[in-house]
Order: C-alpha cells, then sequence, then structure tokens
C-alpha cells in the first residue's frame, strides 16, 4: 500500500475548501461549541473512511457489483468532483441552499452537512472502497484505515486554524488550492475508470 490512497483521499476532502463553510456555521459559537465541532466532525470524517475500508466491498458482494463496473462508476464520479474543484467548488459540497439555511440553524451541524456531505460523500467512499480492493494484508487494510486518521486531522487542524488560513490565503488562495487539487484528482479518475475498464473489456488491454 503506497501513499496514493492518501493523496487521493486529501484531494477528495481537501477540508481547506470547506474552511469558509466551517466558518459560516460556526458563526456565534463559543469556544467550547466551535472545539465540540471541530472533534466530531474531524471524528466522523475518519469514521466514514474506517467503515467503508472494512465493510465496503462486502456491500459490493451483498448487491453483486463487481468491482470493474464499481471502478468505472467511481472514477466517473471522482472525474465529476474533479471538475467541481477545477472550478474552485468543493468536491463533495452537494448540499442544497435549503438543506445550508436549515443546518446554520441546528445544534450541531458537525455530522451533517459538514461531514456528510461536504467533507466525505460519495466520491470519498466509493475511492475507499476502490483501494480496499487493492489491500491484500492485515497491514495493508490498517494502512488504509491509517489514512481515515490523517484525513481527520488533517480536517481538525484545518478548522481549528480556519480564521487565521482564511486571513492568509483569502478566497483566491484558497480556490488556487482547490484548483490544484482538482488536477491532481482528474488524473487518478481517468487512472481508476482505466483500471476498471480494462478489466470489463479485457481487449483494450492488449
Amino acid at each position: 500500500m503506497n501513499f496514493k490512497p492518501l493523496i487521493t483521499l486529501l484531494a477528495i476532502v481537501n477540508p481547506l475548501a470547506i474552511v469558509p463553510f466551517f466558518i459560516h456555521y460556526t458563526q456565534g459559537f463559543s469556544a467550547a461549541q466551535r472545539k465540540r465541532t471541530i472533534l466530531i466532525s474531524s471524528f466522523s470524517a475518519f469514521a466514514v473512511i474506517a467503515v467503508c475500508a472494512v465493510v465496503g466491498l462486502q456491500v459490493l458482494e451483498f448487491f453483486s457489483i463487481s468491482l470493474a463496473s464499481f471502478q468505472v462508476g467511481g472514477g466517473m464520479l471522482l472525474l465529476t468532483s474533479a471538475l467541481s474543484m477545477l472550478n474552485a467548488q468543493p468536491a463533495e459540497a452537494k448540499a442544497t441552499r435549503g438543506e445550508v439555511d436549515d443546518a446554520a440553524t441546528k445544534a450541531s451541524i458537525a455530522v451533517v452537512p459538514l461531514t456528510i456531505p461536504l467533507l466525505t460523500g460519495p466520491a470519498t467512499m466509493s475511492t475507499v472502497v476502490i483501494y480496499a480492493d487493492q489491500a491484500k494484508t492485515f497491514f495493508q487494510h490498517a494502512a488504509l484505515v491509517g489514512y481515515g486518521v490523517v484525513v481527520g486531522l488533517a480536517t481538525a487542524v484545518c478548522f481549528a486554524a480556519a480564521k487565521p488560513i482564511a486571513r492568509v490565503l483569502g478566497q483566491t488562495g484558497i480556490n488556487v488550492m482547490t484548483r490544484l487539487m482538482g488536477l491532481i484528482l482528474a488524473a487518478l479518475a481517468v487512472e481508476v475508470m482505466a483500471a476498471g475498464l480494462v478489466k470489463l473489456f479485457p481487449a483494450l488491454g492488449a
């Protein structure tokens, strides 16, 4: 297990791009409420990745979905997310305006919408399942779960330093970072789709 899954996950989750959302949702929060939101959202991001890494393949088997088909579908989803990021939009930002406004009135917004769908949505989940199939040993699966820990820590750091990050980078800096991540993700998405297509149509690899 190399670091490609970690790079892919960091590119999709991209907590830097979610910093403006975090600032918006936590306006008026006390320091204790903001800290609790950071802890819950970062742990939830880890939990989503860990669950997909451990039982994601079993879910595919239950629904009789081949991994090759899932790779093509997941690759298309990754490419769609990458195109959004190239337009400086968060990869997983699929919440509607009504959901955003409603979430702002809730006591806790750490899980919905901060974690799901803004941080870890369908693209993140499908990516973890695809890489879980490539993990052949216990230690490789453990590494994939460990990458979830890294993503959770990165989320916690970005959210804890949200205001300084927003001041230093500004919206322009965040947009540039998001576009760079999108470019990396687009290349990885093509690679995932190509691998799935070769499995479905072996003649393509000839």
